[in-house]
This record gives C-alpha cells, sequence and structure tokens, in this order.
C-alpha cells in the first residue's frame, strides 16, 4: 500500500505498437461486411440470443435510443436493422457480460491499471458496484451508495465557495438527469457545468446564435430526403454518423446531388451499400458524393469565398443566382458581404483552399441554378480558431441562395452523443439565461446563480490553478477528451475528490483527484425498474425531436443505480432532505421531473404525453423564418476573415480524426479498415509528396511535437502510412494525439479546441 496520495499513473497508457498492417481501403460503406462486423462485435460481448434481443429493439418506437451518436430515427423506422454497425457496437459495448467487480480491483492497482492502452481499458467490462479511492490507497475499495452520497456532500460542504465545484456532463445523459444535475449545481449555487458540446459543436451553437437567432440545426430528417443539393463539410458520416447515409441515399435516389467537402475522401461518401435491402447487401450500392472538393485543413471559409465570389458574379448577369426577394425580406448585410467578398483575388482563394479549379466551377455551375440547399457539417468545421467563423460562412451561401426556412433547405450540424442536444435544452450550460433564471425561482423555489460560470476550458484551467476542489462527471471520460492530456491529467490530480458516473472504466477513473469515487450506473439498454415497475427516460436527437427511451435488457448488477437516482440521492442526503425540490421523489418518478422540465424549460409541453411514439419538435424559429431577436428582426450575413496558419519552413498543420472501430474516446477495436489500417491506432497519416520531402519511408517511426507560447509537447511513437491528404496536411487518431493541443489556443467566442488545425514538427525515430 502507498502512503501518499502521489499515484504513479500513467495519463496515457503504454506506448507500444500491436502490429500494424496495411490493405486496400475498403471501397464501400456497411453492406454485408459491416453486418457481419456488427454481429460479430455483438455475438463477442453479448451472446447471440442477447445481442439479437436488444439490436431488434434499438431505436424503434416502443424500445430504447441507440448509445451512440445523435442521428434521428425516421418516423417508419425499419423492423429488422433500424440501427448502424458502429450504434450496433455501442450497444455490445454497453450491454457487454464481462464485469469488474471488487475482486478485479482488488487484483489489480491503479497504477497498474493505467498502464493499459484505452482499447484494453475499455475491454475490462461493466462497472458493477460503488467505488472509492482513497488518499492512502493504491486500489479501488467498495462503499455503499449512501456512504459515497456522504462523502460527496462532506466535500461539498467544505469549499470556501460553491464555485470551487465543477460539475461536467457527457451527451450520453438523459433529459431528466441532465435536468436534476443542472439544477443541482445551481441549487449549490455554481454555474459551473462544463459538459461535452464545448469541446465538439459550441462554435456550431455561437455560429448559428450569431446569424440565425438559435444555436441548433434548422432541418427535420425528411428535408435531407427531397434536397436538391447536401453539402457535407468536415463531417466522416460512414464512421461517426452511418445512418445518415440512408438519407444521403434516397436523396440520391429522388434527383439530388451531394458534395464533400473534406481534407480526406471518405469511403463513406464514395459508396453505400444500404445493409436494409437486397441491392446494398449483394449489389454494388449506391455512389453518393458527386463532388469531392479536398479542402486543405481549415481553408473552408477561402473556398466558400471563392463559390460566392463566382456566384456573384453569375448573379451580376441573371439576378435569379441569389434569391432577392429573400434577401430583401429576411437578410442583414447584403451589401457588405458583396464588399467584402469582391475585396479579395480569386487565384490567392484557389491557392489558399487548395481545390481543384474544375472542381470549383463544377460546384458553382451546380449551386447557381439550385435553391432547395443543405448544409451538414461536423468538427472538421468547428475544432478551430476560427470555428464560429467557417460555420457562419456556410450559412452566408445558404442566406444568398434562400436556402433556409422552407423545406428540403437548411442547417444541420450532425451532433456528436446521443443527447448532447438535449441536455444542453434541459439547462446544462455555463452562461446565465436570465429567463431560465426567473421561470427556476418560479417554479422550482429557489434563486438561481446569476454568476457566469466555468465552461470545459475553464474548468481545465479553475483545477489547474487550485481554484476548483470538486470535480464530479456525469458520464464521458474528461481526460481523454478533453485537449492538452498532460495539463488535464495534471489539473484531475489537485483535485480534492474526483466522482464519475460511469457505466465502464475509463482513463479517468485513474488520473483522479486525492479522492476518487465511481458511482456504476444503468445503461441505455437495460431495464430502470423502480418498485416493480419500469421507468422510461426522454432524449433530444440532432434535430430537435423529443422521444421515450426505455431500455429492455436485465442490468449489469443489482447494485446500479440510474443517472437521476443518483443525483436526486446526492442532492437529497445533501441539503439534508430540507429544500424546496423535493429530490427523493423526483429521483424515484421521472414523470415528476418531465412535469418540473414542462414548466421551467421554454418549448417542453406535455412531454410525457407527446415523447411516446415518434415524439414532437421543440419550437426552431428559423423553420418559422422569425428572426425577431436578431438585429433589424433579420437573419445576420457574416463577414469572416481568412485564418492565419503562417507554417513555417517544414511545419505541417494536423487534423485529429477517428477510427472505424471508435466511438469519440471509446474504443472498440484496432481496425479502420475503410483507409486500410489494421490493428494500429498509431499512425500517421501523410502525402507522399511531404514524405519525399522530409526523407520519409513508409512505416518509418517519428514523434509528433507542438510548440506553443514555447511549451513543447510530444506524442511520441506514430507510424508513417502514405494517403491521398492535401500536401502540408497530416492526420491521426485521437485521443493519442489530445497530448499536442494547447489547453490555451481555442475557438473565438466559443472556446473549443483547435483539435483540428495543430501546427506540428515530424521527427524521425532511428531504429
Amino acid at each position: 500500500m502507498k502512503k501518499d496520495s502521489k499515484r504513479k499513473v500513467s495519463y496515457t497508457g503504454k506506448i507500444a505498437f500491436t502490429g500494424l498492417e496495411l490493405r486496400e481501403p475498403v471501397t464501400h460503406a456497411a453492406g454485408l461486411l459491416g453486418v457481419k462486423e456488427a454481429l460479430r462485435h455483438g455475438f463477442k460481448e453479448m451472446g447471440i440470443v442477447r445481442s439479437m434481443k436488444s439490436l431488434l429493439e434499438m431505436n424503434q418506437k416502443d424500445g430504447f435510443d441507440c448509445p451512440s451518436c445523435a442521428w434521428p430515427d425516421p418516423e417508419k423506422p425499419s423492423k429488422i436493422a433500424e440501427y448502424c454497425e458502429n450504434g450496433a457496437k455501442a450497444l455490445a459495448d454497453e450491454a457487454t457480460t464481462s464485469k469488474a467487480n471488487i475482486d478485479f480491483f482488488k487484483k489489480h492497482s491503479v497504477e497498474e491499471l493505467s498502464q493499459l492502452t484505452d482499447y484494453e481499458l475499455n475491454k475490462v467490462g461493466r462497472l458493477v458496484e460503488p467505488l472509492v479511492l482513497k488518499p492512502e490507497s493504491s486500489h479501488y475499495e467498495p462503499i455503499t451508495w449512501q456512504n459515497a452520497f456522504d462523502l460527496i456532500a462532506q466535500e461539498l460542504k467544505k469549499l470556501d465557495s460553491p464555485d470551487e465545484a465543477i460539475f461536467y456532463t457527457s451527451g450520453r445523459s438523459s433529459n431528466e438527469a441532465a435536468f436534476l444535475y443542472g439544477m443541482f449545481a445551481r441549487a449549490l449555487g455554481t454555474n459551473n457545468m462544463p459538459d461535452c458540446s464545448n469541446m465538439c459543436h459550441e462554435s456550431s451553437g455561437v455560429a448559428l446564435g450569431e446569424t440565425l437567432g438559435i444555436g441548433k440545426g434548422s432541418i427535420k430528417l425528411e428535408d435531407l430526403y427531397g434536397a436538391e443539393v447536401v453539402i457535407v463539410a468536415g463531417q466522416n458520416p460512414g464512421t461517426n454518423h452511418p445512418r445518415m447515409l440512408t438519407a444521403l441515399e434516397k436523396c440520391k435516389k429522388k434527383g439530388g446531388t451531394v458534395i464533400s467537402i473534406n481534407p480526406l475522401e471518405e469511403t463513406g461518401l464514395i459508396n453505400f451499400r444500404n445493409p436494409q435491402n437486397l441491392k446494398g447487401l449483394v449489389g454494388n450500392g449506391t455512389d453518393l458524393a458527386d463532388i469531392h472538393l479536398q479542402v486543405k485543413i481549415n481553408q473552408d471559409i477561402a473556398l466558400v469565398k471563392l463559390i460566392l465570389k463566382r456566384l456573384a458574379k453569375l448573379d451580376a448577369i441573371d439576378k435569379s443566382v441569389f434569391d432577392h426577394d429573400f434577401i430583401n425580406t429576411y437578410v442583414q448585410g447584403y451589401n457588405e458581404l458583396l464588399e467584402d467578398i469582391n475585396s479579395y483575388d480569386e487565384k490567392d482563394l484557389l491557392e489558399k483552399c487548395g481545390v481543384l479549379e474544375e472542381k470549383i466551377n463544377q460546384t458553382v455551375a451546380l449551386l447557381a441554378k439550385k435553391s432547395k440547399i443543405v448544409v451538414c457539417w461536423a468538427m472538421g468545421l468547428t475544432q478551430h480558431k476560427n470555428g464560429v467563423e467557417n460555420i457562419r460562412e456556410y450559412v452566408n451561401l445558404l442566406l444568398l441562395k434562400g436556402a433556409i426556412g422552407k423545406p428540403f433547405a437548411g442547417t444541420c450540424p450532425v451532433r456528436g452523443h446521443s443527447n448532447v442536444q438535449g441536455d444542453r435544452s434541459v439547462g446544462i450550460q455555463h452562461f446565465v439565461n436570465t429567463e431560465l433564471n426567473a421561470t427556476i425561482e418560479k417554479h422550482l423555489g429557489f434563486i438561481p446563480p446569476a454568476k457566469e460560470g466555468v465552461d470545459t476550458v475553464g474548468a481545465m484551467k479553475a483545477m489547474h490553478e487550485g481554484k476548483a476542489k470538486v470535480f464530479m462527471c456525469l458520464g464521458g471520460n474528461f481526460l481523454m477528451a478533453a485537449s492538452d492530456t498532460k495539463y488535464t491529467a495534471e489539473a484531475l490530480q489537485k483535485c480534492e475528490l474526483t466522482v464519475q458516473v460511469s457505466t465502464k472504466l475509463n482513463r479517468t477513473h485513474l488520473v483522479t483527484g486525492k479522492t476518487a469515487l465511481i458511482l456504476p450506473t444503468l445503461g441505455r439498454s437495460e431495464k430502470d425498474l423502480k418498485n416493480g415497475k419500469q421507468r422510461n427516460f426522454t432524449v433530444e436527437n440532432s434535430m430537435g425531436r423529443v422521444t421515450q427511451s426505455k431500455g429492455i435488457l436485465k442490468p449489469a448488477s443489482e447494485n446500479l443505480m440510474s443517472e437521476p437516482e443518483i443525483i436526486a440521492n446526492l442532492a437529497h442526503t445533501f441539503f439534508e432532505g430540507k429544500h424546496a425540490m423535493d429530490w427523493k421523489t423526483l429521483g424515484q418518478d421521472y414523470g415528476l421531473v418531465r412535469q418540473l422540465i414542462d414548466k421551467v424549460i421554454k418549448g417542453f409541453e406535455k412531454t410525457d404525453e407527446r415523447s411516446k411514439g415518434v415524439g414532437y419538435y421543440l419550437p426552431n424559429n428559423v423553420r418559422e423564418l422569425d428572426f425577431s431577436k436578431l438585429p433589424n428582426g433579420k437573419a445576420q450575413l457574416a463577414i469572416n476573415r481568412l485564418p492565419k496558419h503562417d507554417l513555417k519552413t517544414n511545419e505541417f498543420m494536423l487534423m485529429t480524426i477517428r477510427s472505424h472501430d471508435q466511438f469519440n474516446t471509446t474504443i472498440y477495436g484496432l481496425d479502420d479498415r475503410y483507409r486500410g489500417v489494421y490493428n494500429e491506432r498509431r499512425v500517421l497519416f501523410m502525402n507522399e509528396k511531404d514524405m519525399e520531402r522530409q526523407q520519409l519511408q513508409k512505416r518509418d517511426v517519428v514523434n509528433i511535437a507542438s510548440n506553443y507560447n514555447d511549451t513543447k509537447r510530444v506524442a511520441h511513437n506514430f507510424i508513417i502510412v502514405p494517403y491521398k491528404i492535401p500536401k502540408g496536411n497530416l492526420a491521426a487518431y485521437f485521443p493519442e494525439t489530445n497530448v499536442l493541443v494547447p489547453h490555451n489556443h481555442f475557438a473565438d467566442r466559443s472556446k473549443t479546441p483547435i483539435s483540428k488545425s495543430i501546427k506540428v514538427r515530424i521527427h524521425k525515430i532511428e531504429s
């Protein structure tokens, strides 16, 4: 036993190669191979009967919502396969029969576990009982639920200020859990509620709020089916949101055109074999992307400005290219935007974006004649210093074309985790909303704090500086999700107490405060029973529809507790049963929680009734062409500057990416068949011309280094893989490369980390 609180743990796990095998990338997404992989994972983790039973109920009207991404379900889901390969992997991962019980933690110390890779940690199995890691201990030990709540309450009461506590939320949580969590933080007296959206789509929320008046997308799923053009920018749906490919397939069958804008040509947008029909299983599938614009990393603004400049030239001749009636009625800033566009040189924009001119001309000719346009995007646009501006430039295109607030047109930020949008809707936010505060005071009976709290970047800084002493996570893997891994690890270790509400073991359970708690919770696929009755919860998909979800599987342990009940019991313990909110009862009856949500949160109404079946949509002002909250009551065209990268000699621009065998920080396996990489994650994708210039060969091993504010950060041991990527650009998987992302460099206004545009140098390791 160690007698001090300085545990020697690894914040990265062991850095070792696992046996790289390179093959030709698979040329189609999904298909029979996708079905085979989905079933293989399920059968291995859950068994045949358990797998098939749960897969048939996932994303069905009376079943449970997929624990993976937030892609919406169609109103008439397929009865046999309303899920994708990655959804099936997420289910198998959550519902695995493997368990990390107390015997496991007795056998393995925290230091020993920290040497495992993230993939190995995830394979340990489900957490099945509450655990505590004491300051003097090297092993987690069992603790009763009530003792765990008592410990948290005691530490919270020791704080000099409520702002010394931080409450982080993952997008996996239900609306009911997130609502209770956010209200507990406010009742305690703090708005310190960072959440995972700070690290992904916060830039989208800011940009859309500034230009259209709501931080959400404007389209519904059916709008994709009838769109004339769908632009997929900075997104890889084949890996990250595979069910989106079905919507794009429907669009193509109705005559629509798909444009892909990405530094990498991703398999999912080349060809899709829909496993829901015979043609998809045994036929040639559907070619999706008609045009691929291989833009350089973070040069989308240059690309869109060039397209707009050429469209404006055509519009000067033929006034039908831009929708002038729409612009005159609903849009502000037209003349200023034209002046900005005209100030740029076309050749300079073309060189900056790196796209072939013939592809630009093809795109301009298409867009000039179309008005039903949808723009979809993800992290490839948001995770840059100018992430907000990237999105605003695409909104400029939609507004000029009148492609907003009408069927088959609009904005589509494709959210990652399954309820990340719902978390924000029900009140998980670090900023102050005076209207929300007023309804809280009116209906919940307490006065919420009026001081802005910290976001993810602020939380890291507060912990690192010793200004935050209690850190609680409702789901997620904060250490691996956040930027600047070493800095974040140091921040967590300075806390007095860290608390994780989790289903499975991850690295944040191992790099902890002086005392650490693991509170094991039910998975989404598991039955949530209370007094013999089953409870359901609600979620909001990425297009704003609220639906019910009800688990069907026997829980992994009788000692698990649901997230709402964990939060409610903690609040009841902290307030000693003396608070305006009846926390104990709310934790038992989710219907009562939904009644409070309806009263407190704008747009929610009769949720218990309306969330059944296909659910209901929350209000969206853009769909109604209501811009009354914006200046002059109009949507705003925005002037966006080009990014300045100023790469020096031998510097590259690195973007972090996911493999096909992962979801967010969860690693399901070591293969990325769409890119031809097997049994290895420590790879660096590089243009062959750059390899020649750097005198590098295929399979050479390098270190990757970034240097910001005279702080050098190094990611060790990556194998060079030649790939079709623009010159000067590199790509590698996260979270392995998060160590390179500086904590103090992020998007203006949204503070989203610059994970997609990191300046780096590479250094060959001599064998």
